[in-house]
């Protein structure tokens, strides 16, 4: 059974059920190992990141194993009842945030998050001012206990859709939380989030609460975007930087 060209809606989902029939079917059978990221691009036609997020989604599953520096390799051939039954369960809530693509969240959030950012420069009082840098401070001690500073990245970024005047913004960025929180998400954060990504992430934040506090709604915008298209780059990064499990 080759492998299909897939279109582009829900990509990573696609490519996982592609892969579990392929695995179902004994054509990847338990013990092997998958071929490259890079090959299994290119040989359904998307980039490498969609790849990522699938195989991913399989390891969430149980149905494959990431060796850092070794390959992807397959554990069972289909997952066990109560676990397929939750797979489906997911599928079929697939519009919920906890299971949206968690690059294709990163993009979305590089376009809305950055016109939050410059309405919250126009608009934020003073205690929305003093509200998203508490969360900024939150990160900073988090990350100084050595800590993910999830929270205090949540704190800031919600702070900043509150300072915008808009609830409708605020629902949608709170709805991107929602998906941080899923475990695509968490099980890519395990991978690429390390002590100097944070680092480099605080120095963004700050860049855009320095805007926001002089009510510069470009710098603002600006600063937003620079942030979540590095972001974007940080979960995208090659296998090769992941720590080795």
């Amino acid at each position: 059974m080759p492998l299909q060209t897939v279109a582009p809606h829900r990509l990573y989902r696609q490519i996982a059920e592609q892969l579990r029939q392929l695995m179902a079917s004994g054509e990847f059978a338990p013990g092997s190992r998958l071929p490259a990221e890079r090959d299994l691009a290119l040989q359904l036609g998307v980039s490498r990141p969609s790849v990522r997020e699938a195989l991913i989604a399989l390891e969430v599953e149980g149905m494959i194993e990431v060796r850092t520096g070794s390959g992807i390799y397959v554990k069972h051939a289909v997952p066990s009842t109560g676990l397929r039954m939750a797979v489906l369960s997911a599928e079929l809530e697939a519009d919920t945030p906890a299971n949206w693509g968690p690059l294709e969240v990163m993009s979305a959030r590089i376009l809305v998050e950055a016109e939050v950012a410059a309405l919250a420069a126009a608009n934020a009082q003073k205690s929305h001012i003093k509200a998203i840098q508490t969360g900024l401070k939150q990160m900073q001690r988090e990350a100084a206990r050595d800590e993910v500073p999830r929270q205090g990245d949540e704190a800031f970024h919600q702070a900043i859709a509150q300072a915008c005047g808009n609830s409708v913004l605020l629902d949608t960025v709170q709805r991107y939380w929602q998906a941080r929180n899923g475990p695509l998400f968490e099980r890519l954060g395990d991978y690429f989030e390390r002590p100097e990504s944070w680092q480099a992430a605080i120095a963004e934040h700050q860049a855009v609460m320095r805007a926001i506090e002089v009510h510069d709604s470009s710098a603002a915008r600006k600063a937003m975007q620079k942030h979540l298209k590095q972001a974007h780059k940080r979960y995208s990064a090659s296998w090769r930087r992941a720590p080795a499990r």
